[in-house]
């Protein structure tokens, strides 16, 4: 206990120093502002803000608009930066800039270090896991480019005492009643080498019969196995599991008697994956789609109880097996920090124009346009409809309204190796207040008091 308490105090002074070391780098900013005012350090400041303004209006134009505007969308997306970079040099304000960003830089990267000090991310409870006698494995060959074949996964497993089912491209299977079918047959492990749907299915069998699941990172993206800390780039070393393990007790997602293991999507990305030809071709049929999504008379808004809370018309909501860390980072590939807090993370997204959309794109998370929330329970419908699209783990659906979205916590038993690369420790979002109560110690006092 007591060399507990010396860790936690240690944790406690590295995270005051750097939070002193924010507010200092932060005061710099501004000396160098104060310093720089007679050679254009206003200038600086409203020349940064006016490019990302206008590259957020570009992007908007890009998305919600086809033909001229569409082109000059993407012409200001480009030109903007440029511009702000010709003026700073045309003008001989480089250097002030470039100084104010490393001050600026060095202030974020302080303040994140020192709130992560604070308070360390809890790490999952792990235990011993038995090596399964009977483990049942379903692979795609498909999935990820072909990593089945290339990281010869089947004759690995196989070489570990496991029996593999090798899907068949051409024939649709049902792999919930494979896995049903097999644990019938006595498996006693389940997994899966393919992506997020598929391994949400299994997965939900495994937690109907409480039996272990191994997660094979050959999806294309892999963001649960990225979650769980596994390797992406070499999925033969998720086989480990089979015989040197630890056992991890994780959430399951549940989207009207479906399971899902990362998120669940309404609005305008559910909408383009309905379509057919957007497999063939993601970005082009997103990008010919958004228009009429974003305003035209296709767009079907919908509305969402979040707990006590009401969202109304928003043109995307995402519903999260627990929450990611920072939703200014969700598109760029954020992480969940933990996947056993029992409480589903919510984003909701409306945005009318394009005044909005640069808004949301200088304020982030702060912005009116976008709702970010945790809660047990979500319950989604959309006016005038009785049925609505939704993407389960990028899986393209329809179901009846109201769609509801709860968890089940610690319903999944996750084996994985016991040597893995781990979680990467997530950014966190930078909340000032307690930057400064860690720096001026009033965090401490407020701790030791409660």
């Amino acid at each position: 206990m007591g060399g507990k308490r010396e860790s936690a105090s240690g944790s406690g002074r590295g995270a005051r120093l750097l939070a002193r070391l924010a507010v200092l780098a932060a005061i710099g900013s501004l000396a160098v502002l104060l310093i720089a005012m007679g050679q254009g350090g206003f200038a600086v400041i409203g020349a940064g803000l006016l490019g990302v303004v206008l590259c957020a209006v570009g992007v908007w134009w890009f998305l919600a608009h086809r033909g001229a505007v569409r082109l000059l969308g993407a012409l200001l997306v480009v030109l903007a930066p440029a511009a702000v970079l010709v003026f700073y040099t045309y003008d001989g304000l480089w250097l002030t800039a470039l100084v104010m960003v490393l001050c600026w830089a060095a202030t974020l990267a302080c303040a994140r270090a020192a709130l992560r000090r604070a308070r360390p991310e809890r790490t999952t409870p792990a235990v011993p896991a038995a090596r399964p006698r009977h483990a049942f494995l379903i692979m795609n060959p498909k999935s990820g480019d072909g990593k089945v074949g290339r990281f010869h996964l089947v004759e690995r497993a196989e070489e570990l005492g496991a029996r593999v089912y090798l899907l068949d491209p051409s024939v649709p299977a049902d792999v919930a009643a494979l896995a049903r079918e097999a644990v019938g047959e006595g498996a006693d492990l389940l997994g899966v080498a393919g992506g997020d749907g598929t391994q949400a299915l299994v997965a939900g069998v495994a937690a109907e019969h409480r039996l272990p699941f191994l997660v094979i990172s050959a999806g294309t993206r892999n963001h649960f196995a990225m979650d769980l800390g596994l390797d992406r780039d070499d999925p033969s070393r998720c086989l480990d599991a089979l015989t040197d393990g630890e056992e991890l007790r994780i959430d399951l997602g549940d989207v009207s008697g479906r399971p899902f293991v990362n998120t669940v999507s309404f609005g305008v990305y559910a909408d383009v994956v309905q379509r057919p030809e957007y497999r063939e071709d993601k970005t082009g049929t997103a990008l010919g789609l958004m228009p009429d999504l974003l305003f035209g008379d296709r767009v079907q808004r919908v509305d969402a109880r979040v707990d006590g809370t009401a969202l109304t018309a928003q043109q995307a909501v995402l519903v999260s097996n627990n929450p990611y860390v920072s939703p200014d980072d969700l598109i760029g590939g954020a992480r969940r920090p933990r996947l056993d807090d029992g409480e589903l993370g919510v984003l909701g997204v409306r945005v009318e124009d394009a005044t909005q959309a640069a808004d949301l794109a200088v304020r982030g998370a702060q912005s009116t346009g976008l709702s970010v929330l945790s809660a047990r329970r979500v319950e989604v419908t959309s006016e005038g409809t009785d049925e609505i699209p939704v993407a389960v783990d990028g899986e393209a659906l329809r179901m009846p309204t109201p769609v509801v979205c709860t968890l089940k916590p610690g319903a999944l038993r996750v084996v994985v190796p016991r040597d893995r690369p781990g979680v990467a420790p997530p950014r966190p979002a930078v909340d000032w207040r307690r930057v400064l109560d860690l720096a001026f110690g009033r965090e401490d006092r407020t701790t030791a008091s409660g």
